[in-house]
């Protein structure tokens, strides 16, 4: 481990860590990033695909922009959402390998 592994975690460092976890500890947001990360869809997509109202859609992705774990671009009057964070994608994906390993 090299000095600057071992320095201690700065505030917004770890606030920014705690909010990744705990958007990857919701079920809801977990299904929406794991569909993320095989394409882009729009929250009515999202919505038919996962069995989820658009509400409940549009609010986790508000949650999730608001982490810089998603982003979408705008056709027309239509919003598409991808990923935004490749590691933590990464993490998710490592994650879910490891539940299915049994």
């Amino acid at each position: 481990m090299s000095p600057e592994d071992k320095k201690e975690l700065d505030e917004e460092t770890l606030f920014v860590v705690s909010q990744t976890f705990k958007a990857l500890g919701d079920p809801t947001r977990i299904k929406i990033l794991n569909l993320l990360f095989h394409g882009e869809y729009s929250v009515n997509d999202i919505a038919v695909t996962l069995h989820l109202r658009q509400s409940t859609v549009s609010h986790q992705l508000r949650f999730l922009k608001n982490l810089r774990l998603v982003k979408y671009r705008r056709d027309g009057t239509t919003l598409y959402y991808s990923h935004d964070d490749v590691h933590v994608m990464n993490v998710l994906k490592e994650t879910i390998d490891h539940a299915c390993h049994h």
